[in-house]
């Protein structure tokens, strides 16, 4: 050992970095366990970045010619210098990790940057575009990039902030379905084991820094092909968890395999600090809601003839609430026979299918008495397209409230009893470790929900909305306001959960999505044929969080597709309403931008770097975009000061403002920075500006 020692001090100083490296590997090597989980930490993974600027310094690939399928030179080279403009326009380029020097003039046309896992990056956000549907409420924010690069770039907004993160990552099933180093993992790949192991261990690695250690969940999906390593990897890497793993039917047709028929898939379920089971499961158990039923009658029994008197106009006033309930009709007239009072609208039962007319299952006076003790919801209503969904709690389950079983914990914000089923002994049962449930069916509630949603764009094995919403559910029933990371996002699941909870419980959690812009492995062929490359715009609109992600996010919370129709179909099980309906939420796209840590420091990248700030004081309310031109500006949730002679009115602003959480000051001088930070109040965060920001990239997070 202490030779070994020797000689990468040799050769650190005649190469510093090769030293460096070679000392980190070697520290990697003796740090192994031999009994444990060991692979191959292969070298750390690339990505190129198609429409980044080519800039002087830069690492790139040369692109092979249009119009072929061939793979290209995959040798990495340095920018040494550009030259000319535009189409013309040239890089002088040297060859990287070779003992000769070779060099040769490129068109910038036909080069891409490159990334290495191993380099420091400086990241910024770029929005590509907002829903905002929700009010105040916090957004979504759904980012495009690399994730890896994207969990760097949420060290600096939401270092040990995350409560909850759920991770379907590729299962590594031999197919095309995950690229490592650009290039797609195949089954015959003798490492594809190993290199699964370290991507996964790249990413935990960071991932870990941005949990609450205090109180924290992770819950990561997988199948039997990785589930075993997957968990010793765990294991190691969180050391400090309890962990747990549940098996959950999501094919009950099953898929053949080795002469068995495989239907479930594996939930390893990470819990940090404090961290208990919120929530429950399945419909009845002890502690969950109960479910209200729809107020009109199904069945056989639903028609007008069985009960004549319970057709009559249910009214509401201009906010959607019910105002009054009106009388039965006699059975020869209908409701273009009923003149409502003025400023009313009513609400008649919904037709049979066969065109007949519907009944409520409750009598005017029935329903007068649920109103007055708060046993009748109303869902969301749209005047326009005629929506008024009516709920209410059962004779049944009204008579289980005055026998002790259902249990009434207060009302919402519209004056709803909110009742729940009695825990045992004052405790929540806890949920099982095998789920068989008819609502976590991958194809009937996965791809199938997601045809509805965004008509004729596929998406291969997407999870089932409800199987997400309900294994999140456990662990932020309770935290209304949760941040939930998914940083394999894919088609935008866990996004789309986390809605249906606030829905359910007027909850304001965010949800934090990363997913890239990858074509899929069988369209890469076809669109270079096409004279495409990977940044034109023809190519990246069939990327997967173009074409899938944000399209679904977008349709979800309008509830229109992407051509403007509304959503056909219902949201089924814990809360049911139609998808048209959407979602009273807010979410912004982002796009990854990587700057140069000069242009930070001179305030040359602040645009790209503002998203960053409003992430950080919690992606809500407005965001200061522009440097502001009085030298400081204060948003709902932070304020920026960057001319320290105006500190006085920066802080008086600060003290004023209601909601403001962070303080971000522009200064290279700590000691006015400390002078400033001292008079303003202990609740906000105070942060300066750019050696905070700076600081936390120089470190190699995850490498």
């Amino acid at each position: 050992m202490s030779r070994l020692t020797e000689l990468l001090a040799q050769a650190k100083n005649k190469d510093p970095a090769l030293g460096q490296e070679l000392e980190h590997e070697f520290k990697v090597l003796s740090s192994r366990r031999s009994f444990g989980l060991n692979f191959e930490r292969h070298r750390p993974e690339n990505v190129e970045l198609p429409g980044r600027p080519i800039r002087k310094g830069d690492k790139v690939r040369i692109l092979p010619p249009r119009a072929t399928t061939a793979k290209g030179d995959q040798r990495l080279w340095k920018v040494l210098k550009l030259e000319g403009t535009g189409d013309k326009k040239t890089a002088q380029l040297e060859l990287l990790d070779t003992a000769q020097s070779e060099r040769q003039k490129i068109a910038v046309v036909d080069l891409i940057v490159v990334a290495e896992f191993k380099d420091f990056i400086y990241p910024g956000l770029i929005s590509t575009g907002k829903v905002k549907h929700g009010g105040e409420k916090p957004f979504h924010t759904i980012i495009n990039s690399e994730n890896f690069h994207a969990l760097e770039a949420l060290t600096f907004t939401h270092r040990g902030k995350i409560d909850v993160i759920y991770i379907d990552p590729p299962y590594n099933s031999g197919a095309k379905d995950w690229k490592y180093n650009n290039d797609y993992v195949e089954k015959e790949d003798l490492y594809r084991h190993s290199k699964w192991l370290a991507m996964i261990e790249r990413r935990l690695l960071i991932a870990k820094e941005l949990l609450n250690p205090r109180n924290s969940v992770l819950i990561a999906t997988i199948d039997e092909k990785e589930y075993l390593r997957l968990g010793l990897l765990l294991e190691q890497s969180f050391p400090e968890a309890r962990i747990q793993m549940i098996s959950s039917v999501i094919n009950p047709k099953g898929v053949p395999r080795d002469g068995l028929s495989r239907v479930d898939e594996y939930i390893f379920v990470c819990l940090f600090g404090a961290a208990e089971v919120q929530g429950q499961i399945k419909e009845g158990s002890a502690g969950t809601e109960v479910r209200w039923r729809g107020l009109t009658r199904t069945g056989a029994n639903g028609i007008r003839s069985k009960s004549p008197g319970a057709f009559y106009p249910i009214l509401f006033d201009n906010s959607g609430r019910i105002a009054q309930v009106g009388e039965p009709l006699p059975l020869e007239k209908g409701p273009n026979d009923y003149t409502p009072p003025k400023g009313l609208h009513p609400v008649w039962p919904t037709p049979r299918p066969n065109g007949g007319d519907g009944r409520w299952s409750v009598v005017p006076e029935t329903l007068r008495s649920l109103l007055k003790m708060g046993a009748v919801r109303v869902g969301k209503v749209n005047f326009e397209k005629n929506q008024f969904p009516i709920f209410y709690l059962t004779s049944e389950q009204l008579k289980a409230i005055e026998d002790g079983s259902l249990v009434v914990k207060g009302h919402n914000n519209h004056g709803t009893l909110r009742v729940y089923f009695k825990e045992d002994g004052g405790r929540r049962s806890a949920p099982r470790t095998v789920w068989d449930n008819v609502s976590h069916s991958a194809s009937e509630h996965g791809s199938m929900l997601l045809r509805e949603i965004i008509p004729g764009r596929n998406f291969p094995f997407p999870k089932s909305l409800y199987a997400v919403e309900d294994v999140l559910r456990l662990f932020v029933a309770e935290n209304l306001s949760a941040t939930v990371l998914d940083f394999f996002s894919g088609s935008g699941t866990t996004a789309h959960a986390i809605m249906r909870l606030n829905r359910q419980d007027d909850g304001r959690r965010q949800c934090i999505s990363i997913t890239n812009n990858e074509v899929a492995a069988d369209e890469h062929a076809a669109l270079r044929s096409q004279n495409l490359r990977p940044g034109d715009a023809n190519w990246e609109k069939w990327g997967i969080c173009d074409y899938i992600t944000k399209p679904r996010i977008k349709a979800a919370i309008t509830g229109k597709t992407s051509e403007g129709k509304d959503i056909a179909g219902y949201y089924k099980f814990t809360d049911e309403f139609p998808m048209s309906e959407g979602f009273e939420e807010n979410a912004e796209f982002f796009t990854l931008t990587y700057e140069t840590p000069v242009a930070v420091s001179h305030n040359r990248a602040f645009e790209r770097i503002a998203p960053l700030l409003w992430m950080r004081a919690g992606s809500e309310g407005t965001r200061i975009e522009n440097l502001p031109a009085q030298g400081w500006e204060v948003a709902n949730t932070y304020g920026l000061l960057i001319d320290l002679d105006d500190a006085a009115a920066f802080v008086k602003a600060i003290k004023n403002s209601n909601g403001i959480r962070v303080a971000f000051i522009v200064t290279d001088d700590e000691r006015r920075f400390q002078t400033i930070i001292r008079s303003m109040p202990d609740t906000i965060e105070p942060v300066r500006l750019y050696e905070s920001y700076l600081t936390n990239f120089r470190f190699s997070m995850g490498r």
